[in-house]
């Protein structure tokens, strides 16, 4: 028997948790992290069981950056041994449900670029691609933690270090999100918005998150996303530099903090997507020692019927 239900119970939320771990696991989080996330986001966990047994997860956030085009972000998965037995169709019409009633649209999602069965999964269902993310990582165990050596007259320091930093990186936030390629049509959020939602989510923390200063300006941040989930990884979230700074060396500068406080920290591997054609940030990543992995394909459309 085939049965989809709403993950609100520590148990429910447990069992959407062991199936995105399996089945997107540089997702995973913990019951205590996807709380927190539903507490600051209008959003649904969904889990598909077959037969009382976990067998899919789904996931739906209205994203209020997508309000303009009435979008969504969607995803499902189900677990291998369990595909092609009805899991992921219920789990679309779910979200689709759900989204309907919110007045979304459009659904944007996306799949791993090695998961050929799942990319033509959702392109049956009428969705088409948008944009493409390589994924680089960095093996922390092979290097050492590198000098920062930030550009002249600036200063690297971590936000934990300076708390009344929060609007000046706001201000960097408002020039960088825009020239991310892939993201142009997204809204940027209210100062207060972004800060609840980008910059106090589970896997933000200050300590994680550096400061370029030039003066009393900020110039450029960096952060990372965290997860007790995935211990030993550490994912790059945001590296943005005000459009002045830009090709002083703020970004690498910034980066190098990044690596030199995993690394002290214990973590093991970094890893970071961009879109294809923020070559900028590609070169530097190369230049750092980052190496390529499997990627992501973003794609956009329909609710279910």
């Amino acid at each position: 028997m085939l049965e989809i239900r709403v993950a609100e119970s520590d148990i429910e939320l447990a069992r959407y948790a062991g199936v995105v771990a399996r089945v997107v696991p540089q997702a995973a989080l913990t019951v205590p992290e996807l709380k927190e996330v539903a507490g600051k986001e209008e959003l649904v966990h969904m889990v598909a069981s077959l037969d009382g047994a976990s067998a899919g997860a789904g996931f739906c956030v209205k994203d209020p950056r997508m309000q303009a085009r009435r979008g969504a972000f969607a995803k499902v998965g189900v677990l291998p041994e369990c595909r092609n037995r009805g899991a992921g169709s219920a789990l679309y019409e779910a979200v689709s449900s759900w989204a309907r009633d919110r007045r979304v649209e459009l659904f944007d999602t996306n799949v791993g670029e090695d998961d050929g069965e799942s990319l033509a999964w959702v392109q049956r269902r009428g969705f088409r691609e948008t944009s493409r993310e390589l994924r680089v990582e960095l093996d922390l165990r092979a290097i050492e933690a590198p000098a920062i050596d930030p550009p002249p007259d600036v200063e690297i320091m971590s936000w934990a270090a300076k708390p009344g930093l929060a609007r000046g990186i706001y201000d960097v936030a408002c020039e960088a999100y825009p020239d991310v390629p892939g993201y142009e049509e997204d809204e940027m959020l209210s100062f207060d918005a972004w800060l609840r939602q980008d910059m106090q989510g589970p896997g933000d923390r200050a300590e994680a998150t550096f400061v370029a200063l030039a003066g009393d300006e900020v110039v450029g941040y960096a952060k990372f996303s965290l997860s007790k989930a995935q211990p030993g990884v550490a994912y790059h979230d945001m590296t943005g530099v005000k459009r002045a700074w830009r090709g002083r060396g703020v970004a690498g500068a910034l980066k190098r903090a990044e690596i030199a406080w995993a690394k002290e920290a214990g973590y093991e591997r970094l890893s970071t997507t961009n879109e294809q054609r923020n070559d900028p940030i590609r070169r530097l990543n190369k230049r750092l020692g980052y190496r390529p992995a499997p990627g992501r394909i973003f794609l956009r459309g329909p609710l279910a019927p």
